[in-house]
Formats: structure tokens, sequence, C-alpha cells
């Protein structure tokens, strides 16, 4: 469910890269420190009929980028991908689905860490599953909070 209030945020976030609005990821949930994003399975097929493995990674990556957007404020800090891995499990034939949290905790000592240090490293494991709830991915994505440099 996303309220009222988050309805511009979600449409911007959904159209500012253009290749995630080709692939028409939705994000369905957004909330604080947690948001729910769908792949649909048109126009994501590959050459055998299954979901592409990119468009796949990209739901992961687009993910985490949402999550910042729910739990940061985006005038003090941005989000960076360092470094990533996904394992594919089985073909993912439906629309998929992935979803992100985080803690009070987790943003209360990102957001010290990113004030004192000027950065900070965020760990995200993610299950991308599809519309039976079989996972059909596993993404490792280790990511940043950057403060904005405000010289």
């Amino acid at each position: 469910m996303i309220e009222d209030k988050h309805k511009d945020l979600v449409n911007y976030l959904e159209q500012v890269i253009k290749i995630i609005e080709k692939m028409g990821i939705k994000i369905v949930d957004f909330r604080d420190r947690y948001t729910k994003l769908k792949l649909p399975k048109e126009p994501n097929i590959n050459h055998f009929g299954t979901v592409y493995a990119g468009s796949l990674f990209s739901l992961a990556d687009f993910s985490a980028g949402v999550l910042f957007f729910t739990s940061f404020d985006h005038k003090k800090y941005f989000p960076l991908l360092k470094e990533s891995a996904i394992r594919y499990r089985r073909p993912a034939t439906t629309d998929m689905i992935v979803e992100i949290e985080l803690t009070p905790e987790q943003v209360e000592n990102a957001q010290k860490a990113a004030e004192e240090k000027g950065k900070v490293d965020m760990v995200a494991d993610l299950e991308i599953k599809d519309e039976h709830g079989e996972i059909c991915c596993l993404v490792h994505l280790l990511w940043q909070i950057r403060k904005i440099d405000k010289k």
C-alpha cells in the first residue's frame, strides 16, 4: 500500500531511471524503512521465455535505492551500490516480487556513522520470489550511504 503522502515520490522513483520505467517495475508498498517492488514478466522475457537475468538484477538494485528513500533524508545523503552477487536458483516464469526492510536501529546507526565518517556501508540480502512465493534468486548487495558534501 502506498499512502497518499508518498504517491508523488513513488511516481518520481518509478520514472527517474528510464530503463526501470521500461521494465515496468512498480513499487507496490512504500512505508518507513520498508518497500516491496514488482517486476512484471512482460516485457522482461529472454530468448527462452523466462524473465531476463538482467531485469532480475535491476529489480534487486532498484529496491535498495527505493529503500533509501523510505529511510534516509535524500537532501542530506545519497545511495551508491558498491558490490553485488546474485544467485539464480530457478527459472523465473511469473511476475517477480522483492521486499526489503531496515530496522529503526539500522537507520539510526547508519545516519550516525555517515555524519561522523561521511559514508557508511550497508548490507542487504534479498530473496526475489515468484507469484507462488518460490525463491528464484538470492541477492547480496553492499551499498553505501554517503553524506552530501555541501561545500
